[in-house]
């Protein structure tokens, strides 16, 4: 059985390694100790543990309720207003995650560089969230 380091476990569910810890010493997912003292998450408990994570994110965390499942929070990096359309570019981690959307939806967001927001991946859509 594969088992995580806390730092490894934080990436695969989205989350800092500090939130991980917490998460861990809460109790909410059990950690063992390798050989030279890492904590460490067998595959299966942190497999079980996505899942709960991942049904609960959007209530714990405040988030608006969507039919998008595949969220990239990030910053806004570009703003390209058209007449009619407009084009946002985020940064979320290693990713360039870029939207064509209506200027008005822009404004009505109050997109601007610098900002965070989450891009959220529905087939071939991207929609932006402003956090």
């Amino acid at each position: 059985m594969q088992s995580y380091t806390i730092g490894q476990a934080a990436r695969l569910l989205g989350v800092s390694p500090d939130t991980a810890r917490r998460w861990a010493d809460a109790g909410r997912v059990v950690t063992h100790r390798d050989e030279g003292g890492r904590r460490l998450i067998d595959g299966r408990d942190l497999a079980a543990f996505s899942v709960e994570v991942g049904q609960g994110a959007h209530i714990e965390d405040g988030e608006p309720y969507t039919s998008a499942r595949n969220a990239f929070p990030g910053i806004v990096t570009a703003v390209k207003l058209g007449d009619v359309a407009a084009q946002v570019e985020i940064q979320a981690g290693p990713h360039r995650l870029v939207s064509l959307l209506t200027r008005e939806a822009v404004e009505e967001l109050g997109l601007e560089v610098g900002m965070q927001a989450t891009a959220r991946v529905k087939s071939t859509s991207v929609h932006i969230d402003r956090t």
